[in-house]
């Protein structure tokens, strides 16, 4: 069986793009895979968070996984700050790490904005953390979004030179796993922009947290084009808020773009909008429910967490001790 590792912040209000995108693939992952889900709170703080709120975070995006299928006595689910290994290895990934592969890194350069200089030295460094993170449980794959992609190949980088500088192998070469019809959720009120909880603009986004009246609200609002749905998706180019919702409607259904597309042909938005917010409703409004009842009882969330460490450091403190004698780092006996 293939382990699987991949992490998510805690940065507050999950919303579609993150179950779309990641958990519900998380969800079927689980029944084939040995699975590993952190919650990063390391990688939260490479930009500004309040510190009242982020040990509130953690346990609702810990709520969002188990709301939304994923079995805490099935996988593994912790917050890397309980696992300290991560970050120690994440040290010597920044020996073996080269400046020239983290300049390239895009991402870096979007957070970062024209005022670079004034950036935290662990944003730049966050996809060393990042490949510590999948490396430290020696996973195969990684369910990754369109826009992680070029840090699972630093990743991957990274692993291959250390097995190259010392002449091991040691580390595997992580595969990245797209999965689904939306693996890029886009904005409501913009198709050409990632949906992202940093909008200011709360009509951008559907949160799961979201009741059925708001959920309507932000679909009816959904910004779209005078054309009718086409029949084909290849006509859906060129119009990136019908094919936004279109793929929404495809990967809350668990169909292909061709089926939705027969379905909806020659459709008007406002009829699609209606089945769009009926579908939509009938698969978040459960799990937000499910949140909100967990977010109400801290301690079983804190439970799972504390759980879920003691059993990543099980697998993580070995691998580490090995990592430690490849490099020649002496290590205490006791």
């Amino acid at each position: 069986m293939s382990r699987i590792f991949s992490g998510i912040q805690p940065t507050g209000d999950l919303q579609l793009g993150n179950y779309l995108g990641a958990l519900k693939n998380w969800v079927m992952l689980q029944h084939d895979h040995d699975c590993i889900y952190c919650v990063v709170d390391l990688h939260a703080i490479t930009m500004w968070q309040d510190p009242k709120l982020l040990a509130p975070n953690t346990r609702e995006v810990t709520a969002g996984l188990i709301a939304s299928g994923l079995d805490p006595d099935k996988n593994i689910i912790f917050n890397q700050s309980q696992v300290p290994q991560h970050a120690e290895l994440a040290w010597i990934f920044n020996c073996v790490s080269r400046l020239g592969w983290l300049n390239r890194m895009t991402q870096f350069k979007d957070k970062a904005g024209k005022d670079r200089e004034n950036a935290s030295v662990g944003l730049y460094a966050y996809p060393n953390l990042m490949a510590s993170d999948i490396l430290l449980y020696k996973a195969n794959g990684v369910p990754v979004g369109e826009d992680q992609k070029q840090h699972l190949e630093l990743s991957r980088d990274i692993a291959q030179k250390f097995n190259n500088d010392y002449g091991v192998d040691f580390f595997p070469l992580p595969e990245p796993l797209i999965l689904g019809e939306a693996t890029r959720v886009m904005s409501l009120r913009d198709g050409t922009k990632k949906m992202s909880k940093s909008d200011p603009s709360e009509a951008s986004r559907i949160n799961m947290t979201d009741g059925p009246d708001s959920i309507a609200k932000k679909i009816r609002k959904a910004k779209t084009d005078p054309e009718d749905l086409p029949g084909d998706p290849k006509d859906l180019a060129g119009r990136p808020e019908a094919a936004n919702l279109i793929g929404i409607y495809a990967a809350l259904s668990d169909q292909s773009l061709a089926d939705v597309c027969t379905q909806f042909d020659g459709a008007q938005f406002s009829a699609f909008k209606v089945d769009l917010t009926e579908l939509a409703v009938s698969v978040l409004g459960p799990i937000g429910k499910e949140m909100a009842r967990m977010m109400r009882d801290p301690v079983y969330l804190d439970g799972v967490l504390s759980t879920g460490s003691e059993r990543a450091r099980a697998i993580a403190v070995p691998i580490l001790g090995d990592v430690y004698d490849i490099v020649g780092l002496l290590q205490s006996q006791s």
